[in-house]
């Protein structure tokens, strides 16, 4: 389920991180999230044996910002990663994407587009099929990624809405094979304004894109504001068989947009 709370950062104490002054100053929310989106659940920290986070250490583009997200360890049947959480603190709605993986899988190797609104902590957090917590963190240098102005026009994006991409070199039954999945969406975060009407575009975004081969779920994501226009995955998996990759989103107007690729 995903998580988007407002943060009431008034009655707590914030440690700000001391940087050179022509650095936009970073504020402490990590204990204050934890709480918010875990309870008391014990989290283990620096969990670089079973992931790794990539991430630019400064964007060249705070609205498309490339993170991705490896495991070190196979997917098994026993042990498997069955979710990711995707947490980047300062963002107005930190917690940014959950992916719900399967055991089928194999190797997680997934990467994506997000927005990034201040120098921040972008997290990712597995959760085990056990119940247990493992988080790595990146820090990125970025700014204002949430409100930046869409790289289209709004006629133009609404256009293509809901046309996808499926890209991949031919695949070749029961080898690792990657996959990138493209959705034509101006996933609208809100923040943005509107020059022509001066005012704010309307909050209409992606909510939640599966992506499943012969009817089985590999990765299912519910995505909130962090993610960028015209969203993207990539990811590997094993087609076993001949089947069809299909692809299937939901927006918040309840939109819903299919794509297939045979293989």
């Amino acid at each position: 389920m995903l998580y988007i709370t407002n943060i009431f950062i008034m009655s707590v104490v914030l440690v700000v991180v001391a940087m050179p002054a022509y650095a936009e100053p970073y504020t402490e929310l990590w204990p204050l999230l934890k709480i918010e989106y875990f309870g008391d659940k014990t989290i283990r920290e620096d969990a670089d044996d079973l992931l790794v986070l990539e991430a630019p250490k400064r964007a060249e583009d705070a609205a498309i910002v490339p993170i991705t997200i490896k495991s070190l360890v196979p997917q098994t049947a026993d042990k498997y990663i069955k979710n990711i959480h995707i947490i980047i603190d300062s963002n107005p709605e930190p917690y940014s994407a959950n992916f719900t993986l399967s055991a089928n899988l194999a190797l997680i190797d997934i990467s994506t587009r997000m927005r990034v609104d201040r120098y921040t902590y972008v997290r990712a957090i597995a959760e085990m099929n056990d119940g247990s917590l493992h988080m790595v963190s990146r820090f990125v240098k970025a700014s204002g990624g949430c409100s930046a102005p869409p790289s289209k026009d709004a006629e133009s994006a609404l256009a293509r809405l809901g046309k996808m991409q499926i890209r991949m070199r031919k695949p070749i039954i029961g080898k690792l094979v990657t996959a990138q999945v493209i959705i034509s969406h101006p996933n609208f975060s809100g923040l943005q304004f509107d020059q022509i009407t001066r005012g704010y575009f309307p909050e209409y975004r992606v909510t939640k894109i599966d992506i499943a081969y012969n009817d089985e779920i590999l990765i299912s994501v519910e995505t909130g504001i962090s993610v960028s226009e015209d969203p993207s995955i990539r990811f590997t998996f094993t087609p076993a068989e001949p089947g069809i990759l299909k692809v299937d989103v939901t927006d918040s107007k309840n939109q819903q947009f299919s794509h297939t690729k045979e293989i």
